[in-house]
């Protein structure tokens, strides 16, 4: 049945296979419901897309691709959209590859799609892994600049690394949780939602360095692999407080922070001190009823500028601009939220 789009380039937006976006066009069935309805919402990008390309100007197509849970790449998306109009008479155009999981040979098949299809930049999200860095290797030799998100690939050949100061704040958290127990012998939890990323593990050295110079008599208990999803990480959270009755700080690094907060409730154990990472509807929704006491906030908006500013730039569209190493780091309460 003939599609107003080809089956390649939906199954491409997708990150699906051809047969599957087929089967789905065709309405032969056999296909599940979260499956046909990422095949929708391609069909909705690719719409967007095709109605974005009529504007005048020329016009760069940018693949940001991410592997972290929906609720921030929900934010991340609408950073990146709220920024591509910040550079006319340029049309800039993001096609979004999101996923709260995924293997690396997927990622690595798919930023060789991408690379095989052409892009004029790629903003990647991805563990620092051998065989992402050499996708990476392969993008740039191809032509395609890689700028890294939120969490870096340091010594790969990617053009430029935006976010914040990893380590930086981890060393914040520590400062914020050691200012408030010190000299109380009792134990911070740190939650990661992965230790493949290179940005959770700077944040986790830089609170241990500020701990082991400052607050020696504060224990670390530390979980990990629960993907910053509410139900593993709830799950991991529980474990740890059967295991150590003496924690009494929370340092989330990886998300799920809902799950946390239950934990704690359903065990009886008192949290004074939470840490967590970006604005986003659960951290405010969080922050608003006081069950989170700060939140290091840095502007992904900021991020997404200096993403594509640094592509568009790559390109010789644009002359060079000095731009901050990093994004600025906010400390944000239950009392000065952001409007």
């Amino acid at each position: 049945m003939a599609h107003e789009f080809l089956v390649k380039d939906i199954a491409f937006q997708a990150g699906l296979s051809t047969a599957t976006v087929d089967r789905v066009i065709n309405g032969r069935g056999g296909v599940r419901r979260p499956t046909m309805a990422r095949i929708e919402a391609a069909i909705d990008e690719l719409r967007k897309q095709e109605k974005e390309a009529g504007l005048k100007g020329r016009t760069y197509v940018f693949d940001v691709i991410m592997e972290a849970p929906d609720r921030f790449t929900r934010a991340v998306r609408e950073a990146f959209e709220s920024q591509t109009g910040g550079f006319r008479p340029l049309t800039l155009r993001a096609r979004f590859h999101f996923t709260e999981q995924m293997r690396d040979s997927d990622l690595s098949m798919l930023l060789t799609r991408i690379g095989q299809r052409g892009s004029d930049g790629v903003v990647l999200k991805a563990p620092d892994t051998p065989a992402i860095r050499q996708a990476v290797e392969a993008m740039t030799a191809a032509g395609v600049p890689v700028v890294t998100l939120v969490t870096d690939l340091p010594g790969s050949s990617r053009l430029a690394y935006a976010g914040a100061d990893n380590r930086m704040a981890g060393e914040t958290a520590a400062y914020l949780i050691g200012s408030r127990l010190a000299g109380q012998n009792v134990s911070a939890l740190l939650t990661l939602s992965s230790n493949r990323f290179r940005g959770e593990e700077e944040r986790e050295s830089g609170f241990r360095a500020m701990v082991r110079d400052r607050y020696p008599d504060l224990g670390i208990v530390v979980i990990s692999e629960g993907f910053g999803k509410d139900w593993t990480t709830g799950a991991q959270v529980r474990a740890a407080l059967a295991r150590a009755e003496n924690i009494r700080a929370v340092y989330s690094i990886g998300g799920g922070n809902r799950s946390v907060v239950d934990a704690f409730l359903a065990a009886g154990h008192p949290l004074p001190v939470f840490v967590a990472h970006d604005l986003d509807e659960d951290n405010l929704a969080l922050l608003r009823a006081e069950k989170l006491s700060y939140v290091l906030h840095h502007s992904l908006e900021a991020d997404a500028a200096h993403a594509l500013g640094t592509l568009i730039e790559a390109k010789g569209r644009f002359p060079k601009t000095k731009r901050p190493a990093h994004s600025a780091l906010v400390i944000v309460t239950p009392f000065n939220i952001p409007a």
